[in-house]
């Protein structure tokens, strides 16, 4: 796994509470700081060395001047992230791991990539998900709001950056789609490996390890969470006060976009 693939997801429409920030017709168009929100996550990859090719899928038109470097490839979002994922693996072809990043991480570092890279390569699996412990994000970004989840290993929050193989893709599609639905609700997501899983989540006896297990028994997969100790991997920014935060944290607090198109703006 010393290199991979990647494929930013940046086809989510700006249609829920992110509108009170910016009118922009997708979340990834959104200005924060003088860039647009998909810029910084694209920097990253373009920095991170194990990263050897990229495509993005969201609007073309607004997106083309992405097209340089790394990012071998802008192409139309096709709907739903599963749809759109299924975009970038079908351009890219990948004969080995694939990483997913969305387009609303702009805190995302190369460090943080390589990091989650890394640890993900220490084990052997087919499916690699980043979580951020709750203090670990608290301690770095004051204020910072997330939807966590209480295990007996601690309160977590899922990340934005997914790695795996795609010889796993037909057999976990449908699973994977529903767990994309539910990504921000914690109990009905635990409810998809079963309600024994929902009791001992709710008692706080759940672990990291079963739930790895559980999904290997229903995905025919093996799955490992990623503990990263770089919260930019878990702060998306999918509500105003997540705005204000980025916004506060990189220094623009107050000020308004320029109006440059990013990297070649």
């Amino acid at each position: 796994m010393a290199v991979v693939d990647a494929v930013v997801l940046a086809g989510a429409a700006n249609a829920k509470r992110l509108r009170a920030v910016s009118r922009e017709p997708y979340e990834a168009l959104i200005p924060v700081a003088d860039r647009r929100m998909v810029d910084f996550v694209v920097a990253a990859l373009e920095e991170s060395p194990s990263v050897t090719r990229a495509a993005v899928v969201g609007p073309v038109p607004q997106l083309k001047y992405l097209e340089q470097g790394k990012v071998k490839a802008v192409l139309p979002c096709a709907g739903s992230v599963m749809d759109n994922l299924r975009q970038g693996l079908e351009w890219l072809q990948p004969q080995g791991y694939v990483l997913v990043a969305t387009s609303d991480i702009p805190l995302l570092t190369a460090a943080a990539v390589e990091d989650f890279l890394k640890r993900a390569q220490a084990t052997q699996a087919d499916f690699y998900y980043s979580i951020v412990e709750k203090g670990v994000g608290e301690a770095r970004y004051p204020g910072v709001k997330r939807t966590y989840v209480r295990l007996k290993d601690g309160t977590f929050t899922g990340g934005n950056l997914f790695l795996f193989h795609p010889r796993i893709v037909d057999r976990v599609w449908r699973l994977a789609e529903e767990m994309v639905r539910l990504r921000k609700q914690p109990l009905k997501m635990c409810s998809l490996l079963g309600w024994g899983q929902v009791l001992r989540l709710v008692l706080g006896q759940l672990t990291i390890a079963a739930v790895e297990q559980r999904f290997a028994e229903i995905a025919g997969a093996v799955g490992k969470a990623v503990i990263s100790p770089y919260p930019e991997v878990g702060i998306d920014v999918d509500k105003p006060s997540d705005y204000e935060l980025v916004q506060r944290f990189m220094g623009w607090g107050g000020k308004t976009w320029s109006g440059g198109a990013g990297l070649n703006g």
